[in-house]
């Protein structure tokens, strides 16, 4: 199922409070307000099986853009269409198309089993007793959900429940999912369940995924495509290489040598004069830095937007006779801040 946004915007009207004498009474026959808007023109097309990343600080419009695509909210002005479909004109076509999770809030009945959620969802949604049985019975195995099936969704903890409103989300077989911070306060083995779960999803079901979060992590296991945004606008989309190449830190290379080597003269003073403030702006444009030299292992950055990996190597293989070498491209985290 496609996507595809065309400048949409979204404000919100907040009452200014008067005060004085009066100030109710006031109120009652002018009223001024702040206008705040929180998505600003954002236009984009998802393809059929796509996974999105669409990520951003605190405030930029993340949710508030996952709700207007949904249906929830309706957006001040623009146009949304899921498979050629108005969410908001056509409500009931389009839910039944659609499967969203909210990490931080459950979409299972709080007081019920997990079960009874499911049996109340298969209601709703018209699922056959024999898709619910065969759904249920493949997420069953790939989310484990029969350590709690018969559990009261109050007393899952925050693993258990991610993966029964997976499964919940599910249920009704969605073409497309939303997904909004679905491995928030989750642990290491959690996170890795549920990302398989998505993989699965993704590939094998070839359901379209739209995912917000604030876990880099998952950015760079599930996505090809990242969107950004900021300020309710968006910044940057594209692939997460082309994200990392379009700020350019440095990749790390750890080069050991066999035997002796040489640093050139002018990579030396990278060393040892790099962090001295009036010599390094004379560095700016060196093609490689020297961080660390220990034994034979020498550390060195290097910008691969300037240089290309075959340049960086055979300026290395300069040095003396290699004997390994490894390459760490920086933190996708790193990156992030950088755009942030």
């Amino acid at each position: 199922m496609n996507i595809e946004v065309t400048e949409i915007r979204k404000q919100f009207k907040t009452p200014v409070t008067r005060e004085g004498r009066f100030a109710g009474l006031r109120t009652l026959f002018s009223r001024d307000y702040i206008v705040k808007e929180a998505v600003r023109g954002i236009s984009f097309q998802v393809d059929s099986g796509e996974f999105i990343g669409y990520i951003g600080p605190n405030g930029a419009g993340k949710s508030t853009t996952i709700k207007m695509l949904t249906g929830i909210l309706h957006p001040t002005s623009g146009k949304v269409l899921l498979g050629g479909m108005d969410p908001h004109k056509e409500r009931r076509q389009t839910v039944r198309r659609l499967g969203v999770v909210f990490g931080q809030r459950s979409g299972l009945w709080w007081d019920l089993p997990v079960k009874d959620s499911y049996d109340i969802l298969t209601e709703m949604y018209g699922v056959t007793p024999a898709d619910k049985k065969r759904r249920l019975d493949q997420f069953a195995e790939l989310l484990d959900l029969h350590e709690f099936w018969a559990t009261p969704v109050r007393k899952l903890s925050l693993g258990q429940r991610m993966r029964a409103d997976l499964a919940a989300a599910m249920l009704h077989d969605p073409d497309l999912l939303f997904l909004d911070e679905p491995t928030i306060g989750l642990d290491v083995n959690a996170k890795r369940n549920i990302r398989q779960f998505l993989k699965i999803l993704n590939e094998q079901f070839g359901k379209t995924i739209l995912l917000t979060t604030h876990d880099m992590d998952d950015i760079e296991q599930l996505c090809k495509r990242v969107m950004v945004i900021n300020e309710g606008q968006l910044s940057y989309d594209g692939t997460t290489q082309g994200l990392r190449d379009s700020i350019g830190l440095p990749t790390l290379f750890r080069v050991a040598f066999r035997g002796a080597f040489h640093i050139p003269e002018h990579f030396q003073a990278s060393l040892s004069e790099r962090n001295n403030p009036i010599i390094s702006s004379s560095l700016i444009n060196m093609p490689i830095h020297v961080t660390k030299v220990q034994d034979n292992i020498v550390t060195v950055e290097a910008n691969r937007q300037e240089w290309s990996t075959m340049d960086i190597l055979r300026e290395l293989e300069g040095w003396g006779e290699i004997d390994d070498i490894d390459m760490e491209e920086p933190d996708f985290e790193d990156v992030i801040h950088r755009v942030y």
